[in-house]
């Protein structure tokens, strides 16, 4: 069964789907540094990062279970200030460090959001402008394999 990679400019996830894990491997094609974040939705176990810088090129792997659900997206021009903490003009998560720990984004925030063997087994995903738009995002199909024992 085809399944979809979401291609974004931020960045690319190409996802490969086992019957243990999904692998989301997240390339930031922007010419400027990127803090992806990262909520799972309620009820699904979290993943272990939920947020990270991605230099320009840089790629990251995430791994998360066959049945996750969550959301993506990209933050920007993010910093420390003097007292250590981090913030972010666009897709601020509100933790006040690199990592998310369970916060989603302020808006504006570009969402990339996935819902794995969902209703009858299948997979949803979407990109969404419901949190506003701070980053090119687009979604398409190449080649992800799924495969059920």
């Amino acid at each position: 069964m085809a399944q979809p990679t979401l291609i974004a400019a931020i960045c690319v996830l190409t996802l490969s789907h086992v019957v243990q894990a999904t692998t989301f491997t997240i390339v930031n094609k922007c010419d400027y540094v990127v803090w992806p974040g990262i909520l799972s939705n309620a009820g699904v176990p979290t993943l272990a990062a939920t947020g990270f810088t991605l230099q320009r090129g840089e790629t990251k792997t995430i791994t998360a279970p066959t049945s996750w659900g969550g959301r993506f997206w990209g933050r920007t021009h993010c910093s420390h200030d003097s007292d250590g903490k981090f913030s972010c003009l666009t897709g601020e998560c509100g933790s006040v460090k690199l990592e998310c720990s369970g916060n989603g984004a302020a808006p504006p925030a570009t969402l990339a959001e996935f819902t794995l063997d969902g209703a009858g087994g299948l997979d949803f995903f979407d990109v969404s402008l419901v949190d506003g738009y701070n980053i090119p995002m687009l979604s398409g199909s190449s080649g992800w394999q799924r495969s059920k024992l």
